[in-house]
Parts: C-alpha cells; sequence; structure tokens
C-alpha cells in the first residue's frame, strides 16, 4: 500500500479480515493487500489477524483488530454516489444484509456498525437548487425516506 493520500483506519475488536472480505466483495475496483499478525508477547495470541490493509472503490484502508474498546458511530460515515436506482439498490441491499440497519435521508449502518449514505449523485443539485421552492420540496421528500428514491425526489423536485 502506498503512503500517498489519505488511508481510513478502521477498528474493529476481532473482525478485521472478515470485514475487509465484506467490502472487496461488495466494491468495484477493490482488493486486499498485506495481512500482517501479532507476534509472540502482544495483546493477542500470536498469529491472529492485527491489521488488514485493502482497497474498496479505490479507496485505501486498514481494518484493525484492535479490542472492544472502541465502536462506530454516526459521526463519521461514507458517502456513495449512485449514478442510478439500480446501484442505490445495490448499494442499500449489500450493506443492509445480514445485520445491517437501514436509516433515514439515505443514510444506513452495515453490520460491523459503520455507517453510510447511499445518495444519488445529482442529490446536491436537487436539495442546492438556488430556487429555494424547487430546493425544499427535494429536501422534505429526501427526509421523509429512508432508502432514497431518484424518481420521487425528482417529482418532488419538480413539483409533481
Amino acid at each position: 500500500m502506498t503512503t500517498d493520500g489519505f488511508t481510513t483506519c478502521l477498528w474493529f475488536d476481532s473482525q478485521a479480515e472478515e470485514a475487509a472480505d465484506y467490502y472487496v466483495s461488495i466494491f468495484k475496483n477493490s482488493s486486499i493487500g498485506h495481512v500482517a499478525r501479532y507476534p509472540e508477547g502482544a495483546p493477542r495470541p500470536a498469529g491472529t489477524v492485527l491489521t488488514v490493509e485493502f482497497t474498496a472503490n479505490g479507496h485505501k484502508f486498514v481494518a484493525l483488530n484492535g479490542g472492544p474498546e472502541f465502536t462506530f458511530n454516526e459521526a463519521i460515515s461514507f458517502q456513495i454516489f449512485c449514478a442510478d436506482q439500480e446501484e442505490i439498490d445495490y448499494y442499500w441491499t449489500r450493506l443492509t444484509e445480514n445485520g445491517g440497519e437501514p436509516g433515514p435521508c439515505g443514510w444506513l449502518k452495515d453490520k460491523y456498525g459503520v455507517s453510510w449514505q447511499v445518495v444519488p449523485d445529482r442529490l446536491p443539485g436537487l436539495i442546492g437548487d438556488p430556487d429555494p421552492e424547487r430546493a425544499s420540496r427535494a429536501t422534505r421528500s429526501m427526509l421523509s425516506m429512508g432508502k432514497l428514491d431518484i424518481a420521487e425526489l425528482e417529482k418532488a423536485h419538480a413539483g409533481e
């Protein structure tokens, strides 16, 4: 893994390798990199996974098995901008399956508790429209949804 740019470190109790495999299975342009293991005398049994470097959708991550001290919360989330409803449906389904939790306004938590925003790539233009009425209608529509529905957002934006 190169040192250019940013790498996001995700702290897990003991699921780092499982989580890395999970994310790589969901996103294109993804791969597993170096896996480091705890040595003798470390806080975890020698040979168990310490870190897993991986790339998901071209973004660099390190999954760390650090213990139960820290957990994920909604203060940090990853945004997935989607070109169409099929893509929204895909990510929503994959990230909420097997214990994930749907949330409001396109937000969800995956089975590890990591927060994601699955949104249409045109959402910022709809809710940020210079016409305050159009923006307000689109925003109200978004706020009423769990998984975002592009057609409904666009109808609200247009005043239909």
